[in-house]
């Protein structure tokens, strides 16, 4: 069993960076709100994802390259495009996930009650950790994370059907109201993770491949355990919600701090007051450890894109982008400090909004004469991108035609 767990490594990376506000936010307000009516959307778009996000993965395993390789290969405007989508989105993505972080070490450590202070000592945490473990540290830190949130979840999910009084609907529903429209595009956004996640996990993969013998099977595999294990967890969250929330008159505070403590409430109503400080742990180094993976992958995909475009790559321009990707963080932090749900609102929407592109680059890119003709997609897997591209057109659209 350990020697299987070491073998894993960047699909739980992958869980790690996925796993956070996702879930921990978007999928226990969502069944909050709507009970287990946004099951659909939960499952649809873990499928129609699924194939966008293995692309990754793959093309690194099959060519010992990352997908950003191959974006140059399929000339620089695209490269040239990912670098200024990635500009645009990377602080709003980090800022999210960082505030939510740091509201819930208020409510478990205490010392300030100051979200800016927090933020920034959590920061300084990643940072040195990255600094000191470098990729290893981080692999065999999620693994910890990752196992320590999935027994506590499951153990509360059990304790919440136990507890649970009366029946509950599994009726789905589809938003009509222009706010709840936008609770679903931001929800389908991060769910399981933003797109370019893949481009983060196939930089992994080229980084395990140096350490093991890490070939295009043990790749996917390791992938599919760590994506469909954010199906599994999804699930779990929408449950605590509908289960302990749904119907009570109770919703969900915009202020981190606020969140924090009913995020932690909603364990402890349902497993005991006794077990406060062990989901408050397993919530905050959930929270943190995609705090620190995301603060890891975009300064490492933005210094391998400068290295592609310009020729210029060294461990200095790694740092340079996490001094400006904390510093930035930091300073949006200070315009939203108060509004919490606006900034993740308008990070996984934009998150949502930018995925067609990614989806339609990775399934161009691992059909074509770069990937080797043996791990290019099965007609299977074609039929399923071309049916995800359509999803995430349609539903960027719908939600345009709606603002």
């Amino acid at each position: 069993m350990i020697k299987k767990l070491k073998s894993l490594g960047p699909g739980l990376l992958f869980a790690g960076a996925a796993i956070g506000v996702s879930h921990l936010v978007q999928s226990t307000r969502a069944g909050a709100d709507f009970g287990f009516g946004l099951l659909w959307a939960l499952i649809l778009v873990h499928l129609f994802k699924y194939p966008f996000f293995q692309y990754g993965p793959r093309y690194a395993a099959s060519t010992g390259e990352s997908l950003l390789d191959g974006y140059k290969k399929l000339g620089k405007g695209v490269l040239i495009a990912y670098f200024i989508l990635n500009l645009v989105t990377m602080f709003t993505i980090q800022a999210a996930i960082t505030i939510v972080t740091a509201g819930l070490a208020i409510n478990l450590f205490g010392l300030t009650d100051d979200l800016v202070t927090w933020s920034i000592i959590i920061t300084i945490i990643g940072i040195v950790i990255l600094l000191v473990g470098k990729y290893k540290l981080l692999d065999n830190l999620i693994k910890i994370i990752i196992l320590t949130l999935t027994i506590s979840t499951i153990f509360a999910v059990l304790v919440a059907i136990f507890n649970a009084e009366g029946s509950f609907s599994f009726v789905q529903i589809l938003p009509t109201e222009s706010i709840e429209i936008g609770f679903l595009i931001a929800f389908l956004g991060w769910m399981p993770g933003p797109l370019d996640l893949s481009i983060w996990h196939s930089l992994w993969a080229v980084e395990k491949k140096k350490d093991t013998d890490f070939d295009t099977k043990k790749s996917i595999l390791d992938f599919n355990i760590g994506y469909f294990g954010t199906l599994f967890l999804g699930v779990c969250f929408i449950t605590l919600g509908a289960l302990v929330m749904y119907g009570s008159g109770e919703t969900f505070s915009n202020s981190a701090g606020t969140f924090a403590g009913q995020l932690i409430n909603l364990y402890t109503n349902t497993i005991g007051d006794t077990m406060y400080i062990v989901i408050g742990i397993a919530a905050f180094t959930t929270m943190f450890s995609t705090t620190l993976t995301i603060l890891d992958a975009s300064p490492r995909a933005m210094t391998h894109t400068v290295k592609l475009l310009f020729n210029k790559g060294s461990s200095k321009v790694y740092w340079f982008w996490i001094l400006l990707l904390s510093v930035g963080t930091i300073l949006i932090l200070n315009f939203f400090l108060s509004e919490m749900g606006t900034l993740i609102k308008i990070a996984t929407i934009l998150s949502f909004l930018t995925a067609p592109f990614y989806a339609i680059i990775n399934f161009v890119l691992i059909s074509g004469k770069h990937t080797p003709p043996e791990w290019r997609p099965s007609f299977k897997m074609k039929i399923l991108s071309y049916f995800g591209i359509i999803f995430l057109i349609g539903f960027s659209a719908w939600y345009l035609l709606n603002l």
